[in-house]
C-alpha cells in the first residue's frame, strides 16, 4: 500500500471512530436517564426493588409430602421491608416435577408448564382477609392468564398501590391445574390460605385450609420512593425464623428491616429472607445447597447490593442428627470443607459487585434432648473453627456477630435461656431481636 493510500484508509478510520464516539455518547446518555424500564412524563424512572422474597424447594425435598392444586386459588402474604409507589410479582416454576409417560417422550420433555388462571394483589387485612378497595388485578405482558415453562419464570405487569414500608400484601393466585407436585417453601412461619375455586378476589376465605408452606412465589417488587439497595439474608432455619410466633414477622430479616425501614419514614434498605428450614451450603437436603441455589436466590434478585450468608450450620450436624434415619456418612465435612464453600459464595458475589456479609454459626449446645446427635464435641470444635474464620479471615466484606449475640457467657455452646425457643437450635423472638440488633447499620452503607 502507498503512503496515498494509506493516509486516505487513516482519514476514514478516525472519521469513522468519530461517528462511533458519537454514536457511544448517545447510548451513554441514554443509559443514564434510562436506568432501568423506562422514564415516565414526570421524568421519574421505575427503580424496581425487591422488597420481599422467599426461595422454593423442589417438591417432597423435606418433611412434606408433595402437594399438587387443581382448580385452587393459594392467598399468601407478603410483609414487605421498603415500600414504593408500583408493585409487581414474580412466580417461578423452577421445580415442576409433572411427568406424563403415555406421552411417549423423555421426562424432562413432557413436563407441562404451569398455569395462572387469575392473580391479584391487594393490602391484607389479616387472616386471607384483604381491605376492601385495595385489589388490583395483574397481569402478565397485558393478559390475566400466563402459563410458566417448567423452569421459567414470570413477572408481573407493574400496578399502581401506594404500599406503606413494612406493609402486608396478600397475593391471590388460581391455578386451574392440575399443576403436578408444586414447588414450594415447606415451613415459612407465615399461614397461607388455600380455597376452592377462583376466589382471588373474595374478601375473605373463610374456611380455607391453612398452611405455613408458601408456592410458587418468590418476589414482591417495588418502585420505592427514593432508590435504595436490597440485602438478601441467605441462611437456614435461623434466617427463616424458626419456632418465631407464627405471622408475627419477628425473624430476624423483619427486625432488621424494621430497624432500617420506619413505617412512615424514609425507606433505606430492602430485605430479602431467602433462608430455607434445614438448608446446607454444601449438600442438597431440605432444597437445594446454598452454593446451586446462589444464582437464583441472590445474584437474580432484582435490585441487590449486599448479602448476608449464614450458612454452614446444618452441613457440619445434621449427620449427626439424621444418622439414624439418612445416611449421610459420605456428607461429613470438615471445617475447611465449609470454609471453602463459602469462600465461592463470596467469590460469585463478589463477581455480580455485591458485598457478601459473613455471619457466625450459632450455638447449638443445649439441642442434646430435642434433636439427640447434633451437638457433638466435634461439631463444635468445626463450628468454632468456622467462626474463627469469619470473624479474623478478612475474607468477607464485614461481619455480624450472631453467635457472640445470643450465646450464654456461662456456656458459650448454647443459647442463652432467655433467647432459646424451647429446642436448644431456634432463637426465640427476643433471640431474633438481638440478632437484628446486633448488626452494624454501617456495614450496608
Amino acid at each position: 500500500m502507498n503512503a496515498h493510500a494509506f493516509g486516505a484508509v487513516r482519514q476514514g478510520v478516525r472519521r469513522a471512530g468519530r461517528r462511533w464516539l458519537l454514536a457511544a455518547a448517545v447510548v451513554v446518555a441514554g443509559a443514564a436517564t434510562l436506568p432501568i424500564d423506562r422514564v415516565h412524563a414526570d421524568g421519574n424512572a421505575d427503580l424496581w426493588v425487591g422488597t420481599w422474597g422467599s426461595s422454593l424447594m423442589p417438591p417432597g425435598s423435606a418433611f412434606l409430602p408433595a402437594r399438587s392444586f387443581e382448580a385452587e386459588t393459594i392467598r399468601q402474604i407478603a410483609h414487605v421491608s421498603v415500600g414504593g409507589r408500583r408493585v409487581r410479582i414474580r412466580l417461578s416454576n423452577p421445580f415442576s416435577a409433572t411427568v406424563f409417560p403415555e406421552s411417549g417422550l423423555r421426562p424432562e420433555l413432557s413436563v407441562p408448564p404451569l398455569v395462572i388462571g387469575a392473580a391479584q394483589i391487594a393490602f391484607s387485612d389479616g387472616g386471607a382477609a384483604i381491605v376492601p378497595g385495595s385489589t388490583r388485578t395483574l397481569r402478565f405482558s397485558g393478559q390475566t392468564t400466563t402459563a410458566i415453562p417448567a423452569g421459567g419464570v414470570a413477572l408481573s405487569d407493574p400496578v399502581t398501590l401506594d404500599v406503606p414500608n413494612r406493609g402486608d400484601l396478600a397475593v391471590s393466585i388460581y391455578l386451574p391445574g392440575p399443576t403436578g407436585p408444586a414447588s414450594y417453601l415447606e415451613e415459612a412461619v407465615q399461614r397461607s390460605f388455600i380455597a376452592s375455586g377462583n376466589q382471588v378476589a373474595a374478601g375473605d376465605l373463610p374456611g380455607a385450609e391453612e398452611t405455613r408452606s408458601r408456592f410458587f412465589l418468590t418476589a414482591v417488587e417495588v418502585v420505592p420512593r427514593e432508590p435504595v439497595g436490597v440485602v438478601v439474608a441467605f441462611g437456614d432455619s435461623v434466617t427463616i425464623g424458626g419456632d418465631s410466633t407464627v405471622d408475627a414477622n419477628h425473624r430476624w430479616p423483619d427486625f432488621l428491616s424494621a430497624r432500617l425501614n420506619a413505617r412512615n419514614g424514609r425507606p433505606r434498605l430492602g430485605v430479602m429472607n431467602h433462608g430455607i428450614g434445614c438448608g446446607r451450603l454444601l449438600w442438597d437436603f431440605c432444597g437445594q445447597n446454598g452454593v446451586a441455589r446462589f444464582d437464583r436466590d441472590v445474584a437474580a434478585v432484582t435490585g441487590v447490593t449486599h448479602v448476608v450468608v449464614a450458612l454452614g450450620l446444618n452441613d457440619l450436624g445434621l449427620p449427626g442428627a439424621f444418622g439414624a434415619f439418612i445416611d449421610l456418612s459420605n456428607q461429613v465435612p470438615t471445617a475447611d470443607d465449609v470454609i471453602r464453600g463459602l469462600q465461592q459464595v463470596i467469590e460469585r458475589a463478589h463477581d455480580r459487585r455485591i458485598k457478601a456479609i459473613g455471619a457466625t454459626l450459632t450455638p447449638i449446645g443445649s439441642s442434646t434432648t430435642s434433636t439427640p446427635g447434633f451437638f457433638t464435641p466435634e461439631f463444635e470444635a468445626k463450628r468454632q473453627a468456622v467462626n474463627r474464620w469469619i470473624r479474623t479471615s478478612g475474607a468477607f466484606d464485614g461481619v455480624i456477630d450472631f453467635d457472640r449475640a445470643v450465646r450464654d457467657p456461662a456456656h458459650p455452646d448454647s443459647l442463652l435461656p432467655a433467647f432459646d425457643s424451647g429446642n436448644g437450635v431456634h432463637p426465640s423472638d427476643a433471640g431474633y431481636e438481638a440478632m437484628a440488633n446486633a448488626i452494624n447499620l454501617s456495614l450496608f452503607f
